[in-house]
Formats: structure tokens, C-alpha cells, sequence
């Protein structure tokens, strides 16, 4: 396969600038884009609608490290830095004055803010096991019993004393003329065997005082006697302790089997339930809320008369889910500002995400709603593509919205960058170790800000394992995400094939194992032209 038929860029490296050759329709796109960066007022139309269909502004002036604060405390700012909110009780239809568009600021310095944007998990509680999962252990998980409790047998077979041959007993609870199963698990011998003697024993069965070894079924014979008994044979000699799990194998009583701070997965509810456990005390889940924005939208069909699908209600729920967090059905609100007043006014959850609404378009109403809560701005824009005109804010104690742009990938790259740190704080989950991997092929970069593509695992003879560019990266566009098992963080500039880039892991990313690959053929499709620049 070529290099243009897989879509990138040749493997010498990224193209040259605008100025060499015919240039290229995607460096062209973002020059453009470049080149209109320039003071717009707050009614000016930056796009940022729901579902991905309405125009997104790049009017917003490139950042410098003099403009950036780097990570705030909980001061309150606007974009431009004024102070932002205003107090209880002003004028609620007061028009905002005209503001000049501000630096955008660093994707790192964003997501270290909304990880701090709380101090901790709320307090733990105690629940019964199954109520558990997905949350966070606040307290070390020590065993309450040895683990085994008791020497169990390892295999079917029989329990055996001594080196061999052996007299076949009949448990002492059974009639001498019944078949006798021998020893099952859930049933405690009554008698020690003795020397020279062997009696039937189940898989889990606890070994009977006297027991020296396990024999296995196949590596045992059984032979009749003439007086009636019978007697066992082995090919070779059984070794003391075959086959048997001793008691404490795995664990001692009072032994610390996982630290404060594990995930509680389903194997740990299965460990902790061995260990004795019926109760497990833990941080609460979080709780989110969805709120889809926009007129536009239909939750069921085909598009049509101008209407489109929401793609971002039955995907972001189940996200959140992924994520460990308790979130119910989404919400579609109408582009109005009072019904979004009320629905952020009303809502109780740890976490309100908003999709759309976020730029300065005539129907983006996440701003002046919150000024008018008199909520506070933390994050008003970030130097990501796609998804810069996200935000962050906190409506109350402990009470935050993040607001994603209103195009899919974007509101993708929002619930990465903001929600997901913030929830994870929230959730008392320890932050993800960056993952790095090379670049299958080079990927192009917007000339200032960080892109986020989503890319695939390959097997790669030279590199090992390497993160593929996908097709399909526009703002409006799933595709690519949807085959995807993760975004490679793409520095300002683009970056060569064999490049080490940070990794975000998708939730769902997890059971990729070398030599699979969770794309399909047209899905996988390397990294072309089919996306956009905002």
C-alpha cells in the first residue's frame, strides 16, 4: 500500500509550508483559519451549536506564554480577565459589553485545572458489596480470613497418606455397599485417614487430617482385592503436599490485599467476598447530569427539513458510565435562555454537562446563563482542536458545569480534557499514567494549538506497538473515534512518523491485546484530508 492510498503524508515527514508546490488543502484550511483571528465583540457569530452542524469560529488570537496564567486557583475570570459573574440580584438582562477574544489557554494547564477544580471525593460510605462496583476503595482492603481457610484438595481424585499403596476407604458417613463419591466440597471429613489408606475427594474439598498428597484421577488405579477391598495404585510416588492447597496460600488473616484508593472491579468484589467481606466502605460515584442543547435536534430518524440527529445524547451517557459515573438519561433542552436558566438552577448533580451553546452565536446561551447564576468561569476556552470554545465552571460549592462544543469529536475532546479529570477527582480514581506510543504515520498540526486525533493500535515490525492516525477526525465527524482506542495528543506543528505522542485511552480501550485491532476495514482507515480545522 502507498502512501497515498493509506491517506497520510509521505514518510519523509510533513509537508512543506503553504509556498512550496501546489501546498495542501489542509494547511491551506488552517492558514485561513489563522489568518482570521481578530477581535470579535460577544454577540459576534462564533458558531459552537449542538450536534455538530452549526459553524464554529477560529477567531480567537493565538496564545503566548504571556497571556497564560497557567493553573488558577478558584479566582474568578472572564476571558478577557475582568472579573467574571456578577453579583445576586443585578439586572439579569443586562447585554454583556463587547469583549476582545482571548488566548485560549494551554490543553495540560486546562486539564490540571479542572482535576483541581475540587479539592477531593466527598465522604465514603458503606454498602453492600454489589453496590460497589465502579467506585473507589476508601479504605485498604485487609483480609478477614486466611485465604484458604483450610488445606483444600487442588484436583478430582483421591486424598492419599503415606507413600503408596493405598487401602480405598469409604467416607465415615457413608454405607459400605453405596457408591461413594468420596469427599465433596462443602462437607468437612469427620475422620483422619490413616497411613497406607486413600479416600475419594472433590475439586475444593478440604483435605482430611492424615492426608499427605492429592492423587490425581488420571494417575491413579484402582484394583480389586479378594477379600472385597480395593486397593489404589500409582505409577509414581505422590510427593507430600501434591495438589493441595495449603491453608494461607494466598493470604493470611489481617494481610492487606489492596491499598485505599483501587477501583472496585469485578474482581475485587469477588476477592473481597473470599476475604469475608459483605460490606465495602467507598467513595460515591459521581453524579452527572446531561443537558443536549439546540432546536435542531431529532432522538429519533432521519434528518430532514433542516433537522438533524443527536449524536451526543446516546453517546455521552453511556461514556460517563464508562467512566464510573451515575448519569441518567439526557435532557434536550430548546435554544432558550430562561429554560436553560431553570434547568442549571434546579439541578442537584455533582456535574452538569451542557453540549452546544458554548461560542458567542445568537442562540449560544451558556455564557449569560452563567453570569446570570453568578456562577464562576475557571476555564473559558482552551488551545485544543477540535473543541476549543470549551468550558468550565462551578455553579456552587462542589457544583460544577464543563460545557462542550456542540460538534461530536469537540464535545469528545471537551469531555477529555475537562469532565473526565474533574470526575476522576470527584471519584477519588488516581490519574491516569500518560501513555506514549510512535506514530504509525505523520500527522499534521494546527500552527498553535494542541489536536487531538483519534488513532489505532498496530503491531509494528520496527516500532512494536504504534498508535495509526484515522480517518474521519473532522469536529462534526465520529467516525474516526467510534474505531478508535485512543487520541494521540498532536503538539502545534503536526509530527513525523515514529514520534513518541501522549496517549488518551478511551474507557472502552482496555481489552485491545497486540496483533487485534478494533477497527474494521473502512473504519481503519489511516489519517487523510477528512477533517477540519477547528
Amino acid at each position: 500500500m502507498t502512501d497515498g492510498d493509506r491517506g497520510g503524508v509521505p514518510r519523509g515527514g510533513l509537508r512543506a509550508p503553504r509556498d512550496e508546490g501546489p501546498g495542501d488543502l489542509f494547511d491551506d484550511a488552517l492558514a485561513l483559519a489563522n489568518e482570521g483571528r481578530v477581535t470579535v465583540a460577544a454577540d459576534a457569530g462564533a458558531g459552537g451549536g449542538a450536534a455538530g452542524e452549526r459553524p464554529t469560529s477560529d477567531g480567537e488570537r493565538p496564545a503566548s506564554d504571556g497571556d497564560l496564567p497557567g493553573v488558577h486557583s478558584d479566582r474568578v475570570v472572564s476571558r478577557d480577565g475582568r472579573p467574571e459573574g456578577r453579583p445576586c440580584g443585578s439586572d439579569p438582562s443586562a447585554a454583556p459589553a463587547p469583549r476582545r477574544a482571548p488566548a485560549d489557554l494551554p490543553w495540560h494547564a486546562a486539564r490540571r485545572i479542572a482535576a483541581r477544580a475540587v479539592s477531593g471525593p466527598p465522604e465514603p460510605t458503606t454498602t453492600a458489596l454489589g453496590e460497589a462496583l465502579g467506585r473507589t476503595l476508601a479504605e485498604p482492603l485487609t483480609a478477614l480470613t486466611d485465604l484458604p481457610s483450610f488445606d483444600t484438595s487442588a484436583m478430582d481424585g483421591w486424598a492419599v497418606s503415606g507413600p503408596g499403596p493405598w487401602r480405598l476407604d469409604h467416607p465415615a458417613d457413608d454405607a459400605a455397599t453405596a457408591p461413594h463419591p468420596g469427599i465433596l466440597a462443602g462437607h468437612a471429613p469427620t475422620e483422619a485417614l490413616l497411613d497406607g489408606h486413600a479416600v475419594p475427594i472433590a475439586t475444593g474439598a478440604r483435605v482430611p487430617a492424615g492426608a499427605t498428597a492429592v492423587l490425581r484421577n488420571e494417575h491413579g488405579e484402582v484394583r480389586e482385592l479378594a477379600d472385597g477391598g480395593r486397593r489404589l495404585y500409582a505409577p509414581r510416588l505422590a510427593p507430600p503436599g501434591q495438589d493441595i492447597r495449603p491453608r494461607g496460600q494466598e493470604c493470611r488473616r489481617g494481610d492487606q490485599l489492596l491499598s485505599a484508593g483501587a477501583l472496585v472491579t469485578p474482581a475485587v468484589l469477588g476477592l473481597a467476598a473470599a476475604a469475608g467481606y459483605d460490606e465495602l466502605t467507598s467513595y460515591p460515584r459521581p453524579r452527572a447530569e446531561v443537558l443536549v442543547l439546540g432546536d435542531e435536534l431529532l432522538d429519533r430518524g432521519l434528518p430532514q427539513d433542516g433537522r438533524i440527529r443527536d449524536a451526543l445524547g446516546p453517546m455521552l451517557v453511556p461514556w460517563l458510565h464508562a467512566l464510573g459515573v451515575e448519569a441518567p438519561a439526557p435532557r434536550h433542552l430548546a435554544d432558550d435562555a430562561d429554560t436553560l436558566y431553570e434547568a442549571l438552577a434546579r439541578s442537584t448533580a455533582d456535574v452538569v454537562i451542557t453540549t452546544g451553546g458554548t461560542a458567542s452565536g445568537p442562540v449560544d446561551h451558556v455564557h449569560p446563563t452563567l453570569r446570570r447564576l453568578g456562577a464562576e468561569v475557571l476555564v473559558d476556552g482552551v488551545a485544543v482542536r477540535p473543541g476549543h470554545p470549551m468550558l468550565l465552571a462551578r455553579l456552587a460549592p462542589r457544583r460544577h458545569l464543563v460545557g462542550l462544543p456542540g460538534n461530536p469529536l469537540a464535545a469528545v475532546s471537551g469531555l477529555c480534557t475537562l469532565a473526565e479529570p474533574l470526575l476522576r477527582t470527584l471519584a477519588a480514581r488516581r490519574p491516569v499514567e500518560p501513555y506514549r506510543a510512535p506514530l504509525a504515520a505523520a500527522v499534521h498540526g494546527h500552527p498553535q494549538d494542541i489536536r487531538l486525533v483519534p488513532v489505532v493500535y498496530r503491531d509494528d515490525e520496527r516500532h512494536g506497538l504504534t498508535a495509526e492516525p484515522l480517518h474521519f477526525h473532522g469536529p462534526a465527524m465520529l467516525r474516526g473515534i467510534a474505531a478508535a482506542d485512543a487520541l494521540a495528543v498532536v503538539p502545534p506543528g503536526g509530527a513525523d512518523p515514529g514520534t513518541e505522542l501522549e496517549l488518551l485511552e478511551l474507557p472502552w480501550s482496555a481489552g485491545w491485546a497486540p496483533g487485534s485491532s478494533a477497527a474494521g476495514p473502512a473504519a481503519g482507515a489511516p489519517y487523510g484530508f477528512s477533517g477540519g480545522a477547528a
